[in-house]
């Protein structure tokens, strides 16, 4: 089956990209040289390859005085005192940090690198790292950037610590804590203040990099909201992860398996821009930060702002184990002990089954919180095994089931299925009740967190409501000739509505004056088209997410290629 793993958007306009350190080395000394540069100044992302750019970079410009950032800040001790309330001693959890960058600037050790730096003209000076940019003003500003995803994998390499930290090697979960928590969201307000006045933009997700002018890459990211586009996708093993994906689509079958694939989240994955010479990879939240309105629209956006509020992803348990028997926080909650403005509801679509395939859905009629805390509590200490037959409702599951599961609903997806995971965008906030006794991929045993969990369970979710709103809540809302469109939730405790259409022939889609995520879920290939011209034919494969901004108000789906006259599903959300 054809799946896309570098799906890449084609920038039409024709822009100026330096491909290889060599290539741009030579680019900054012609600026240097026609332009009488004194200052330059690399600013990166945490985790960005900081002796990469020293050595192969820097070093080859032969500056007259190099200053690394760090050198402007508070000492790590003072560093660690600030943030201690963000990182807690949890391993997994924090508190969402509102710090800004300059916070942690030392006024006198800036005093001291300004008059180093002062001294040192009319000398080439070269400022990097982290926040580089608030050294002092430069005359040319690069700014080195890195998607999240690509950080994690980097943090799980031993290599790289995280920033202000001396911790590279140490336990990845509590790196990536680190990051979420507090890191990115710095980062991150940090970025939307530099990267406007950065003259180029480098990636640095490969070994040779790729250099583009600041202008022609804002001009990209403003194509790119004027047309469906599909963000990389990565792909995760997991201890009860499964072997569909690695089948299906013919990859990286020499893994113990993938449990997870996120190819619809612009916080974490990044976007390909194609132009042409070389590709840029590029984290896709930028899209958000500078774009985010005309993705999501006037009315989503003046609800979340630059935040994207629908996480698409897969789940594959197949030759796998059971997720852990989990709960999401309510609003309330997440906000008052995260930080966090709004929570995490969610949806399993079943994309494939396999015998035995089950869901775990909600409490048993009649189960009393206090019985099933006290199991869960035996369970966590190693007592006993927790009797999810006592007290779980579970039922058995079909391709194309569609399970609606609103914060505070008890719930896990069992082995042998492959879900389609929708759900609005905190990721981070799954609370463990039972992991079923293992320990992780690492090792080390699975954090469970019963004191986040208790207070968020909702003993109302029993059977007798879950198979009453949560279970497969379709409505037929409009059908043509060879198309229907369902509704199948989610549940009105929800913010998301998804929207079933099943067809074999063209058919016409509102985006509902909003940012659409569509999947196709049924059929080898469609093709999304425009209704006025306004971008090119989009081809979709099986199982691609595909993101259509809000300044695309009615578009066409139509089977093609394999799949031209046969039957084919897609399901999309969008923001009530």
């Amino acid at each position: 089956m054809k799946y896309d793993f570098y799906p890449a958007v084609k920038v039409k306009d024709e822009h100026q990209v330096f491909f290889r350190y060599d290539v741009i080395v030579q680019q900054i000394i012609q600026e240097v040289k026609a332009k009488s540069l004194n200052v330059i100044t690399i600013e990166n992302y945490p985790v960005v390859d900081e002796r990469e750019l020293l050595e192969k970079l820097i070093q080859p410009l032969s500056p007259d005085l190099v200053i690394h950032s760090d050198a402007v800040f508070v000492d790590d001790a003072s560093f660690e005192q600030m943030i201690t309330r963000n990182l807690t001693s949890d391993r997994v959890f924090g508190v969402m940090s509102n710090h800004c960058m300059e916070e942690f600037v030392d006024s006198a050790k800036l005093a001291a690198v300004q008059r180093q730096i002062a001294g040192a003209r009319p000398g080439l000076v070269l400022i990097y790292g982290v926040g580089a940019s608030l050294v002092t003003a430069p005359d040319l500003l690069i700014y080195a950037d890195l998607s999240r995803w690509e950080i994690q994998t980097r943090y799980r390499s031993g290599k790289f610590p995280n920033w202000k930290a001396h911790n590279a090697g140490e336990d990845w979960l509590q790196m990536a804590k680190r990051g979420y928590f507090f890191e990115w969201q710095v980062a991150d307000r940090q970025k939307k203040k530099a990267l406007p006045k950065a003259d180029y933009v480098l990636d640095t997700h490969k070994a040779e990099p790729v250099l583009l002018t600041a202008s022609s890459y804002f001009k990209a990211l403003e194509e790119v909201s004027r047309q469906p586009f599909s963000l990389v996708p990565f792909f995760d093993p997991g201890v009860w992860g499964g072997h569909w994906m690695q089948e299906t689509f013919d990859f990286r079958k020499e893994e113990v398996n993938l449990a997870w694939c996120f190819n619809g989240v612009p916080e974490e994955n990044s976007l390909l821009l194609d132009f042409g010479a070389a590709a840029f990879e590029t984290p896709a939240n930028n899209l958000m930060f500078f774009n985010g309105e005309e993705v999501l629209g006037p009315r989503v956006f003046g609800r979340f702002g630059a935040e994207f509020p629908i996480r698409f992803n897969f789940l594959d348990t197949v030759g796998g184990q059971n997720l852990s028997l989990q709960v999401h926080p309510k609003l309330t909650y997440i906000q008052d002990t995260f930080g966090v403005p709004y929570t995490q509801d969610e949806s399993y679509y079943v994309l494939h089954v396999e015998e035995g395939a089950k869901i775990y859905l909600g409490f048993k009629n009649g189960v009393e919180k206090e019985a099933v805390m006290s199991a869960l509590k035996r369970a966590e200490a190693g007592e006993e095994p927790f009797d999810d037959q006592q007290f779980i409702y579970q039922q058995p599951i079909s391709k194309h089931d569609h399970y609606l599961i609103p914060a505070g609903t008890i719930h896990s997806s069992g082995a042998n299925s492959v879900v389609l995971e929708i759900s609005s965008t905190p990721n981070r906030f799954t609370f463990k009740l039972w992991d079923w006794g293992r320990v992780d991929l690492d090792g080390k045993p699975r954090a469970v967190h019963l004191n986040h969990g208790e207070p968020n369970l909702d003993m109302r979710r029993d059977e007798e409501f879950v198979r009453r709103e949560l279970i497969n809540q379709f409505v037929v809302v409009a059908e043509g000739e060879g198309w229907q469109e369902e509704r199948t939730g989610l549940h009105e405790l929800e913010w998301i509505e998804t929207r079933r259409h099943t067809f074999s022939q063209p058919v016409d889609h509102l985006n509902h004056q909003g940012v659409n995520v569509l999947n196709l879920v049924e059929g080898e290939e469609v093709t999304i088209e425009s209704l006025d011209g306004s971008f090119a034919p989009f081809v979709v494969h099986y199982a691609q997410t595909v993101i259509l901004p809000a300044t695309i108000q009615r578009y066409r789906v139509t089977p093609t290629g394999k799949s031209a006259g046969k039957t084919c599903r897609t399901i999309k959300a969008f923001i009530r």
